[in-house]
């Protein structure tokens, strides 16, 4: 049987941009996205803390600290808004992965990693 399984989380994100005018994705730090396993063009869903949407899209790696609501996805978030991000990976059942979930302060720095 195949399940889809959270792969990793990155915990209280900040949005720094969200810029309607772009052709769509999330911008993630690079670092964050090496310490979480997520690679460009991944699948990605977001949940914004401050107003309870859920929305999918992909990630392009960023700059150090951005966090950045790209296309329409930047109507279902604000700048300043604090959202998750969660990747996730399908697998059989005899298949394991090392799962993580990295938490950030208000800057977007990581203050925490743990590993499931």
């Amino acid at each position: 049987m195949m399940r889809i399984l959270m792969k990793s989380k990155i915990h209280n994100c900040t949005i720094t941009c969200a810029n309607l005018n772009y052709e769509g994705s999330i911008t993630i730090d690079e670092e964050l996205m090496k310490k979480t396993n997520i690679i460009e063009g991944e699948r990605v869903q977001v949940v914004n803390l401050d107003n309870g949407n859920r929305l999918e899209t992909y990630a392009i790696a960023g700059k150090n600290g951005a966090i950045e609501m790209n296309g329409p996805a930047a109507l279902k978030c604000r700048k300043g808004d604090r959202i998750h991000i969660i990747s996730y990976a399908i697998l059989n059942d005899a298949e394991k992965i090392e799962r993580c979930s990295l938490f950030l302060d208000e800057s977007n720095k990581p203050i925490k990693f743990k590993k499931y």
